[in-house]
């Protein structure tokens, strides 16, 4: 599993548990920022961080620099002003009364926090009030039962087909095109613009990865759980910059029917690839007592089988925890913690709260992700990894399952198994990228858009835009 630098976990950790900055000190003035950070107070954070010697702004320039964006950042997703959200959910719903919009909030189905003394809604707290609010959740019962109808006749094509000796089955080859624009001006012309931008790995389910064609000079990523494309380019005044590139890959579906795993399934040999993917990976996987607690708590007697207690994780996240647009992952301290507060998660948080839940009763677990590719749903999406004994690595999709498990024909699908639409860059979160980059990354914790920096900072998801686009997903004719 890729190691994490003390510089990462300093940065979006943010620990609020060191001794308190003593005024006329530099000496915990990290520790103070967190503080303030955690309590809303981003002036007084800037202005400390602007008033430390010169010296030591300095030497932690690049930490400074972090801080400051993630700030910036949480102020990006908080935009909304109250008077403006309860007009929104006025315009939808008239009779939506003070005390109703006061016990939405009070329930965390409209996420809201305090920026420097003032109030502020989560940019898409509105949106997500529909698929969070108690009120409306036989309406999202019906939509998810839609869903499952879909999902089940992928599910029906790859069972039609045989499986090869790794159980994958019904092979089809993608190809895909991603691109990438730099706005104009972005950086002073004549300075060289920094890219990584995502491509598939080869496992059991992904094959024959090829590069098509490149509009520049690319470097392959080495030694990063991260698979990317790395590009540069010299910026040219007036004109955005724009990288392409497209490539090709076999993949499979992969799925494990429960009965077969509690045959197949043996007793775990405690090797070092078992102790390392049922440990701690700090910030977001932490098998702390609590999670222990509660994993007991979901799964029952702690010496039922396995393949039945990841299981019984599996359909209690999916049944607690509905879908809703996601703050920038680089923001949250703690992502499993952050469910559990809030009540609900996108497919990546939930993915993270259920590899934590497995390591906590020691099932090994860890992350997958990249994009989703099923017809007219193309998007970013994230998933996981559960290691059974004399089986291997089986695919599990918490978020999926959402979707799945009232569906008695797929109920447990995703729970040990995943179809073809994917494509999967990622095989850990928040490892250093390769090239290695400099500043913090847009996305700290995933990779799925791109990232872009020069060598005065990283650039943000507000300077440029990136596409990818599926041209085709084909059956393979053997």
């Amino acid at each position: 599993m890729a190691k994490i630098s003390k510089f990462f976990v300093l940065v979006v950790f943010l620990s609020a548990c060191l001794p308190t900055w003593a005024a006329g000190s530099v000496d915990n003035w990290r520790s103070e920022v967190d503080r303030l950070m955690e309590q809303g107070e981003f002036a007084q954070a800037t202005k400390l961080m602007k008033r430390l010697p010169k010296k030591v702004r300095n030497a932690e320039a690049v930490t400074i620099d972090s801080l400051n964006q993630i700030m910036e950042r949480i102020r990006k997703d908080f935009t909304l002003s109250p008077e403006a959200g309860v007009k929104a959910i006025r315009e939808k719903m008239p009779d939506a009364s003070d005390a109703q919009i006061a016990n939405w909030k009070a329930e965390k189905a409209i996420e809201w926090m305090n920026i420097d003394g003032q109030e502020w809604w989560f940019r898409k707290a509105v949106r997500n009030l529909w698929l969070l609010g108690k009120e409306f959740a036989a309406t999202n019962a019906q939509e998810n039962d839609e869903e499952s109808k879909n999902l089940r006749k992928y599910v029906v094509e790859a069972l039609r087909s045989t499986p090869d000796a790794n159980g994958v089955r019904n092979w089809h080859h993608a190809n895909i095109t991603f691109t990438l624009d730099v706005k104009a001006d972005a950086i002073p012309a004549g300075e060289t613009l920094r890219v990584w931008m995502p491509i598939p790995y080869q496992n059991l389910r992904q094959r024959n990865i090829k590069l098509e064609s490149s509009n520049r000079p690319v470097v392959w990523s080495s030694d990063s759980k991260h698979h990317t494309i790395y590009m540069e380019a010299v910026a040219e005044k007036g004109k955005p910059t724009h990288f392409e590139y497209t490539f090709s890959y076999d993949v499979g579906e992969r799925h494990f029917a429960q009965q077969d795993l509690l045959a197949l399934a043996q007793p775990y040999k405690h090797t070092p690839e078992y102790e390392q993917f049922t440990a701690t990976e700090y910030p977001h996987i932490i098998v702390s007592d609590e999670m222990r607690a509660l994993a007991k708590e979901i799964v029952g007697n702690t010496d039922v089988h396995p393949v039945i207690a990841a299981n019984r994780i599996f359909r209690w996240i999916s049944h607690k925890f509905p879908w809703a647009g996601a703050r920038e992952y680089s923001t949250i301290k703690n992502i499993p913690a952050y469910v559990i507060a809030n009540g609900h998660g996108d497919c990546g948080q939930v993915a993270l709260l259920y590899i934590t839940l497995c390591r906590a009763i020691g099932i090994p677990a860890r992350w997958e992700s990249g994009y989703m590719l099923h017809p007219d749903a193309v998007n970013y999406h994230d998933w996981a990894e559960t290691y059974f004994e004399g089986v291997g690595w089986v695919p599990t999709d918490p978020s999926f399952g959402r979707s799945t498990v009232q569906n008695p024909h797929i109920a447990d699908y995703y729970a040990t198994g995943i179809d073809i639409y994917r494509m999967a860059s990622n095989e850990a979160v928040g490892d250093k990228l390769s090239p290695e980059k400099k500043y913090i990354r847009s996305e700290t914790v995933d990779f799925q858009p791109g990232e872009v920096e020069w060598k005065n900072g990283n650039l943000y998801y507000d300077m440029w835009d990136s596409n990818f686009h599926l041209n085709s997903i084909t059956p393979i004719n053997k």
